[in-house]
């Protein structure tokens, strides 16, 4: 079994236990058993369960960018919002075949708030690469800003979709939509809430009251 097959089956097998068990009951040997991986073997590409879980969080980010893009033909005219929106319903879509292992992830995060923690972080992580793949910044404070509410929006986004069991996805597609829209006005000030938190910098044309007419400039 070559390298790459190996980190496959054992992603694989990662992810079907997750749908069986908590993750605080998943050991890695339990996943070498399931794939038929030796432990060495595994080791090469896993060091722990969160190394498995970042796979998981890494594939998904892959699959989507295969798709999406800002210079895509379907993006073609479309605001930021609807771009992010498209974006985000991808990853929904790459979800969907292990959507009773984010479940179970999901179960096991309420518990543990380690594992909600690194939830969390990995999260963010990908949603940095969405909003690239939106064609939105991602760079700076600002960006981090923007990657750390889009993994807060997208989690209340997960717990719709996993109840939602239309094939059209009608709710999850208006939840979704108001939480953008609602999203929208708060990522609009970001910009302004990063100058904020950094005022060594300079102050940018046109911030702040401008002097009334007449007024001395010092």
């Amino acid at each position: 079994m070559t390298s790459e097959t190996s980190r496959d089956a054992c992603l694989r097998s990662f992810l079907s236990l997750l749908a069986e068990r908590p993750f605080s009951r998943i050991a890695l040997g339990d996943v070498a058993e399931r794939c038929g991986v030796s432990l060495g073997e595994m080791r090469a590409s896993f060091a722990s369960t969160i190394d498995l879980l970042a796979a998981f969080f890494r594939a998904t980010d892959r699959h989507v960018l295969a798709e999406s893009g800002p210079e895509a033909e379907d993006f073609a005219g479309e605001g930021a919002k609807e771009r992010l929106f498209e974006v985000l319903m991808r990853r929904l879509d790459a979800l969907e075949p292990h959507k009773d292992s984010v479940r179970g992830l999901l179960r096991s995060a309420r518990t543990d708030p380690v594992l909600a923690l690194n939830l969390l972080r990995l999260s963010q992580a990908s949603q940095r690469w969405m909003l690239a793949a939106a064609g939105i910044d991602c760079t700076g404070l600002s960006g981090a800003v923007r990657a750390k509410g889009l993994a807060l929006l997208f989690a209340r986004i997960v717990n719709v979709w996993l109840e939602d069991d239309d094939p059209g996805l009608a709710r999850t597609m208006a939840a979704l939509d108001r939480e953008l829209a609602t999203g929208e006005k708060m990522l609009g000030m970001l910009d302004d809430l990063a100058f904020l938190a950094m005022p060594w910098r300079p102050r940018r044309r046109g911030a702040g009251p401008q002097p009334a007419a007449g007024t001395a400039q010092g």
